[in-house]
């Protein structure tokens, strides 16, 4: 058989053929032309990282609609309360007490722990305001309010793991990385107060949640829009003072040299949020350490108002304490405040596996106080309509008990309740169902995603409006669905 060399193509000294070259050229004054249409439409303004002003990143900056409410308190019960002990009662649960759970609830994943028998509430419900909405005897303050609350029972979530689900409801995805939900408020809206942070983060003092930092990281956005903890005890802002032997004027050349360094190494490395949020963050201590500890110096408040919130008594002191610093930073333009109710892991939280009465008892006793006093706390000084108050835990618990004989309950991401109260919500609300049982949400379910596109809403923020573009494509907290619960807006 004859040999055949093979034909040799006429080539460039780049090593490509002229067929090839040719093509490169092509697909690259494409690009050029492409690119010079992008930019005369304003694609990579609207899209660079930097696309808001570095120098203030957390200028106010108007809502997509006018709303009232202005700002957000986020009640985060850690460690999930169970719905059909506080919000949703079931009375066929009465009816089966103590019988084994139907089959066809047999598949659920119980995370390897025992699975006992149905199990009914451990506290009476009562009708509660005009309304009749149903609230456990856990509540008894809270129970006043009954009429500006909207209860939501039809939640669900992804995950039955307590880590995964508080990023979820933080970030509206089981995985870390994204950004949080405060990070998104004030990444669309800033801040009102520009001597304070326009996200605060108050921890229990048990310990923070599973997963810690990313449930307010500000994920992939510059980390100025990330939440910034105040301490649950003791002064909640350490080192605000000026040192003695610095004072203030020689503070302010210190930070004007560091700005100035700052400034010429971002001019030859553009794009990067770092450092640009790191100085501004140095800056907004400074301002900080006029505003800050007058914010939280609560003995500028009533003997009445600390018995309200029941700072100087235990169990409520602490939470009481938290509560008090949250209406006084959405009074001085906070945009967004998350308070946690339970640190570390297992009772320290709401995670009542051993015993629903004796864990809920407690964490009831420590927040029920609080939370009511806050609610008519914001009503009195007109502030309610312009708060959104939030109230909810990362998922709900089984309508059946941990083993046989064992008064816990497990962990239930099918269907559970959260409630919303101002800010533009319609009280003496209850929407969404959960079936007889108390299992799954059946009614108008609730994903996290239709939480958090509600919660954006009554900010006057469009979900599907309120965008940051990464690695491609214009990224947003409820990613590619969610819809807005109308009908508990007013």
């Amino acid at each position: 058989m004859p040999f055949h060399r093979p034909l040799l193509r006429p080539a460039f000294p780049c090593g490509l053929s002229r067929r090839e070259a040719i093509w490169e050229m092509g697909a690259g004054f494409a690009g050029l032309a492409l690119s010079a249409l992008l930019e005369r439409d304003g694609f990579f303004a609207r899209h660079a990282a930097g696309a808001l002003p570095a120098a203030n990143p957390l200028a106010s900056r108007p809502a997509h609609q006018a709303v009232p409410a202005k700002s957000v308190i986020f009640l985060l019960m850690n460690g999930a309360p169970s719905h059909v002990d506080t919000f949703d009662p079931k009375p066929t649960l009465d009816k089966y007490a103590g019988q084994p759970i139907p089959a066809e609830m047999k598949f659920i994943n119980s995370g390897g722990r025992a699975m006992g028998r149905l199990t009914p509430s451990c506290r009476p419900f009562k009708a509660c305001g005009q309304s009749g909405i149903p609230i456990s005897d856990f509540f008894p303050k809270m129970r006043e309010h009954a009429d500006k609350m909207a209860v939501i029972r039809s939640c669900h979530t992804d995950t039955h793991a307590h880590g995964s689900a508080l990023v979820q409801m933080n970030t509206g995805k089981p995985l870390i990385g994204r950004p949080s939900l405060g990070s998104w408020v004030v990444y669309g809206l800033g801040t009102e107060n520009q001597d304070m942070p326009g996200y605060v983060v108050l921890l229990d003092k048990r310990g923070g949640p599973i997963g810690g930092q990313p449930n307010w990281s500000s994920g992939f956005m510059p980390a100025s829009f990330q939440g910034t903890l105040f301490r649950p005890v003791g002064n909640p802002i350490l080192d605000l003072a000026v040192p003695a032997e610095l004072g203030r004027a020689g503070q302010r050349q210190q930070l004007d040299l560091l700005a100035a360094l700052n400034d010429e190494h971002m001019r030859s490395r553009p794009g990067g949020t770092e450092l640009a949020a790191r100085a501004a963050s140095y800056e907004l201590a400074y301002r900080m350490q006029a505003e800050a500890p007058a914010a939280v110096d609560l003995g500028a408040e009533t003997a009445a108002t600390l018995e309200a919130y029941g700072v100087n008594q235990e169990p409520t002191a602490e939470f009481g304490r938290n509560c008090l610093i949250a209406r006084r930073l959405v009074e001085r333009g906070v945009r967004f405040v998350q308070l946690y109710s339970g640190g570390g892991h297992l009772e320290e939280t709401w995670d009542a596996h051993e015993s629903v009465e004796k864990n809920h008892g407690r964490h009831a006793g420590e927040t029920d106080q609080p939370i009511a006093a806050l609610l008519s706390d914001l009503e009195q000084r007109g502030l309610l309509d312009s708060t959104l108050v939030v109230w909810g835990g990362e998922f709900g618990r089984m309508p059946f008990s941990e083993g046989e004989g064992k008064p816990g309950r497990n962990h239930n991401p099918y269907g559970f309740s959260m409630w919303m109260a101002g800010g533009g919500v319609k009280g003496g609300t209850i929407y969404g169902a959960t079936d007889e049982l108390g299992f799954a949400a059946v009614e108008n379910r609730v994903h996290v995603h239709d939480l958090h596109a509600t919660i954006l809403a009554l900010l006057g923020l469009d979900h599907t409006r309120l965008t940051y573009f990464h690695q491609g494509r214009d990224d947003r907290l409820t990613d590619v669905y969610g819809r807005v619960i109308s009908e508990i807006v007013a």
